[in-house]
């Protein structure tokens, strides 16, 4: 469906004389990162198995050479095959929308910190111990994901630099995504961070909407959107458990720098649960208070589908982050350099989005239900670790 030999075949590098093929290197990577393995020093101890001469035509690289090639690959080849990915998703209509939007989601993750090991793209701040104040050097990363209905897929990513905020690389990162693929979303769903007038501007001028969490209440736009709530009535309905209060109003010229007028969505939501503690049953309800701005009107987005899209923004901490650091090892440095971090995160994106893309339109639903992706997760790698067992040595005569 993909041709992934033929997808890694295309990544090169900035070697003069490589003693390896580039693709040598990026698909025992991809396993690696396919079968969660977690480290190059655990990739290197499948080196036994006579099944990487015949994938590879030749013997498994070691950990340094991994690193070493890692070190001076081609990112760029890697984005590129991230968009040829999405691009046959899409042909294939695998990726769905949200409330009718082709919606993205932005957000950043810091990677890892140390008090000891840094590169020249290290990030520094001071940090109180209790042995004093300390430097301590730091990677965050800024990823754009695409949410649909089924499955999200992760598009690219984007190291800060030294002295550069979250907001910076997000907008480079969103500008070179436009370039690449211009017709990925139409709508960005951001945390509170990213309610700037820079980032909804370079937004407009590409044709794209904001949605964006507003929670500081120092701003004008807050605060009048908060006056006019009190007086009108909301609209309430109960689906379920949940009560749900919205207010839904546009016109705002309050943010001057945005140029433009702007629309408010709020909605209180209140929860009852009934859980048992003891040997008593507990009656218990929790309230949230949502309020985004954006730029899509009314009659582009109802409430509902506010509402809805401002909520999918959880999509990137749930099923982004929290699956990646959790069975993805994404916090683990395997080289400790700028262009090798970037590297494997684009290689560990080509594994997960293939990975989620089989499980939610290869395998059929009386098998996805009854098993988590955890159970084929490790099936996969149950899979690959036969393939990499050492054949046993022939008995002598």
């Amino acid at each position: 469906m993909f041709g992934l030999e033929r997808m890694l075949a295309g990544i090169g590098d900035r070697r003069e004389k490589p003693q390896f093929p580039t693709k040598a290197v990026v698909l025992p990577a991809f396993v690696m990162q396919l079968c969660r393995l977690g480290s190059l020093n655990a990739l290197e101890q499948t080196r036994g198995g006579g099944w990487w001469r015949r994938l590879i035509c030749g013997p498994l690289p070691s950990a340094d050479t991994v690193g070493y090639v890692y070190e001076r690959i081609e990112c760029e080849h890697l984005r590129r095959e991230l968009i040829a990915l999405y691009k046959r998703l899409r042909r294939n209509k695998a990726l769905g929308r949200v409330a009718g939007f082709k919606a993205a989601t932005v957000d950043g993750h810091e990677l890892t910190a140390s008090y000891k090991r840094c590169c020249e793209k290290c990030s520094i701040r001071m940090v109180s111990t209790r042995e004093g104040s300390k430097l301590q050097y730091y990677h965050r990363v800024v990823a754009l994901q695409l949410l649909g209905a089924r499955f999200q897929l992760l598009l690219d990513f984007e190291l800060e630099c030294p002295g550069e905020g979250e907001v910076a690389a997000a907008m480079r990162l969103i500008r070179r995504v436009i370039q690449n693929a211009p017709r990925a979303f139409s709508v960005v769903i951001f945390d509170s961070l990213y309610a700037r007038a820079p980032v909804v501007k370079l937004l407009l001028q590409h044709g794209k909407h904001i949605i964006a969490v507003l929670k500081d209440e120092r701003r004008d736009l807050l605060q009048d959107a908060r006056a006019l709530f009190e007086v009108e009535p909301p609209q309430e309905f109960q689906p379920g458990r949940t009560l749900y209060q919205q207010w839904d109003m546009e016109g705002f010229t309050t943010w001057e720098q945005v140029g433009r007028p702007m629309r408010v969505v709020r909605s209180l939501e209140t929860t009852t649960r009934r859980e048992r503690v003891g040997k008593r049953w507990n009656t218990t309800r929790k309230t949230r208070d949502w309020v985004w701005v954006t730029t899509l009107s009314q009659a582009q987005a109802s409430t509902e589908a506010m509402v809805h899209l401002g909520h999918a923004r959880w999509r990137i901490e749930n099923q982004g982050f929290n699956e990646l650091c959790t069975h993805w090892h994404f916090d683990h440095i395997y080289k400790h350099h700028p262009n090798a971090i970037l590297g494997f995160l684009l290689t560990l994106a080509l594994a997960f989005n293939l990975f989620h893309a089989f499980w939610a339109r290869n395998l059929k639903p009386q098998l996805r239900q009854p098993y988590t992706k955890i159970h084929w997760a490790q099936m996969i790698e149950a899979a690959f670790r036969v393939l990499f067992a050492p054949q046993p040595s022939p008995r002598p005569p």
